[in-house]
């Protein structure tokens, strides 16, 4: 079997781990051979191809990004998208197709399992906002490179009796920013999936100082305030129809400032948590994701994701992953703030 894979949507460390597992596992145990496609769905909507061999994946168990490239390119958008798609898959004789992403790469993998495509998912996001997975690889490395960077503006925040704001990824899920926020020791955690009251936020900034601590407040990138909307760097929409996020965490800096008189400052950690090496975790994820989606290819279980449910590597209806967002429960936030302030 000739078996396809690509890599959509932004990058996660582990991208690179998944290839290594699908590839060594295919070509070792089942003789089969790859064709990588570049750059998300435009490499098979333009026919972009490179070769994936064992020697191109020997080495790379420890790279970040993806070897393969990655767009946001919506075949779906496109006109004669899917056919065009279907026709290079034929012309280079492409069997299957092994679509890693996240929300949006495989909500494309799944209309094209509805017309028939023979397609396997592994479900990515930094954001850990797939559903019917308990976690998605990337998130562990996200995660840490956050804490790294709380732990390292402690200083600098008490030395200058500033507060910190640090602004974290996390669109519509705040999962990056609650468990950054708690290992890290933060002042407060704002997420999207719970509108804050800015009043409270001072409060908490000011019982911080008052007890000689300098405070750090973590805010997801789509955190809303109660009297507000979600602050966005201008209109423009990408082809899967998102906004670009950005600036809450200056607009609650001035709102620190002009309503407690303290100075106040932000450090937008942006894609720096998608960067670099992948954790310990995120490796041994991506690689068990990798082996286990080459394995439902070779048993011909087309239409499902491989997702983790405890410990164990499950299959699940590729439908599933985007049905819904999987955000942060309101018990799971509340059991943060008993730390705030």
């Amino acid at each position: 079997m000739r078996v396809g894979i690509l890599t959509g949507g932004g990058d996660a460390p582990g991208l690179n781990n998944v290839i290594r597992g699908v590839v060594t596992k295919g070509i070792n145990a089942y003789k089969y051979e790859f064709v990588g496609f570049k750059d998300g769905w435009k490499g098979p909507l333009e026919g972009l191809t490179r070769p994936v061999t064992l020697a191109d994946v020997a080495h790379i168990n420890d790279e970040g990004g993806t070897i393969l490239g990655s767009s946001r390119t919506n075949p779906i958008k496109i006109e004669n998208g899917v056919a065009r798609i279907e026709e290079n898959l034929k012309k280079l004789n492409v069997d299957a197709l092994i679509a890693i992403g996240g929300e949006d790469t495989l909500g494309v993998a799944t209309q094209l399992h509805q017309k028939n495509f023979k397609v396997i998912g592994v479900p990515k996001t930094i954001d850990n906002d797939l559903s019917n997975t308990d976690y998605t690889f990337g998130f562990d490395t996200a995660v840490n490179i956050a804490v790294e960077a709380i732990d390292r503006l402690h200083t600098t925040a008490e030395s200058h009796h500033r507060a910190l704001i640090v602004e974290v990824m996390g669109r519509h899920a705040g999962w990056i920013a609650l468990h950054s926020g708690l290992a890290g020791g933060a002042t407060c955690i704002l997420i999207p999936e719970q509108k804050f009251s800015v009043d409270k936020v001072c409060e908490w900034v000011e019982s911080r100082f008052k007890s000689h601590y300098a405070p750090i407040i973590v805010i997801a990138e789509g955190a809303i305030p109660q009297e507000g909307d979600m602050v966005t760097k201008d209109q423009t929409l990408d082809s899967f129809g998102h906004v670009k996020l950005s600036g809450i965490g200056d607009w609650l800096a001035g709102q620190i400032e002009e309503k407690t008189g303290k100075e106040a400052r932000t450090s937008v950690l942006g894609h720096i948590q998608r960067g670099g090496s992948p954790t310990a975790f995120d490796r041994v994820l991506a690689t068990r994701f990798g082996l286990q989606a080459i394995t439902a290819a070779h048993e011909g279980d087309w239409g499902k994701m491989v997702a983790l449910h405890g410990t164990d590597i499950v299959r699940v209806p590729l439908a599933s992953a985007t049905e819904q967002l999987k955000l942060v429960p309101l018990e799971r936030y509340k059991e943060s703030e008993i730390f705030f302030g």
